[in-house]
């Protein structure tokens, strides 16, 4: 079995103990008796195949893949709650940044401007923002030009050093990348945020038995939540767990649905 948290970029070892002490709540509990639980995360050359493969015990995706590119192909355990701004339990609103030296103040004066965005597939990086821009204005395209980076830190360096104009930042990489960076912070401001939508979803492969996926949600509420985990949980920003549906992350399809209704297919 495999198991991945390879969303967030807080220091590693963090992450790691985390899992280590999941790893050690399903070794302890009856229904995951004779399983293979794996001692190490391990890091994937793509994680988009790592989702999908057949012995995956957890990994963390996107939302809007979810909903798309994963629907009927993974099984949703469930989502954080996180204690960062722009988070409200499970839910999250993307940080619309800029530079500290720009003057321009709502999405609307970013009209012509330079996007840096880290996946096309990204919820918070491109689905929320192109909701958004679809809703509250009317330029057409709106963007002069986009910059595809592959990754949140990539996007938040393009529009600190100049090469962006703007970025729509998930508010946990956020927190984590000021965490990270105190130095560069003053370089940068938030001026906006988008709706808000569920965080990133907690997903095993469609084989994992329904008596393990219960063990996970247990084991991963026991983690977010009771006192004498929370020194593993604090340096993660964790601060909740809910078992989520499907049901619950249909915004991310309205979102897209929304903004190619209004005419906005690709930002």
């Amino acid at each position: 079995m495999q198991a991945a948290l390879p969303m967030y970029f807080p220091p590693q070892g963090a992450v790691q103990a985390f899992w280590e002490a999941l790893a050690a709540l399903l070794r302890a509990d009856a229904a995951c008796a004779g399983l293979a639980i794996p001692t190490q995360l391990r890091d994937a050359d793509d994680i988009h195949t790592q989702w999908t493969e057949p012995d995956l015990l957890l990994s963390q995706a996107c939302g809007y893949p979810l909903t798309t590119l994963l629907k009927d192909r993974v099984q949703l355990v469930g989502t954080f709650a996180y204690d960062a701004p722009g988070v409200e339990g499970i839910y999250c609103r993307s940080q619309l940044i800029r530079r500290a030296t720009d003057t321009r103040q709502t999405l609307s004066d970013f009209a012509g401007s330079t996007l840096a965005f880290n996946d096309t597939i990204s919820q918070s990086g491109y689905n929320a923002l192109r909701a958004l821009v679809a809703s509250t204005t009317t330029q057409r395209p709106f963007f002069a030009k986009t910059l595809n980076t592959g990754a949140h830190y990539r996007a938040i360096e393009a529009v600190r050093t100049g090469q962006a104009d703007m970025a729509a930042i998930d508010p946990v990489t956020w927190a984590h990348w000021q965490r990270s960076n105190p130095t560069l912070c003053a370089a940068l401001r938030v001026f906006g945020e988008t709706e808000p939508y569920p965080g990133l979803p907690l997903i095993t492969s469609l084989q994992t038995p329904a008596h393990v996926v219960d063990a996970l949600r247990k084991g991963l509420r026991v983690l977010a939540e009771e006192d004498r985990y929370a020194a593993v949980r604090a340096p993660l920003l964790i601060s909740g767990f809910v078992a989520t549906s499907l049901e619950d992350y249909r915004v991310c399809l309205e979102m897209q649905e929304r903004a190619k209704g209004l005419g906005v297919a690709v930002l």
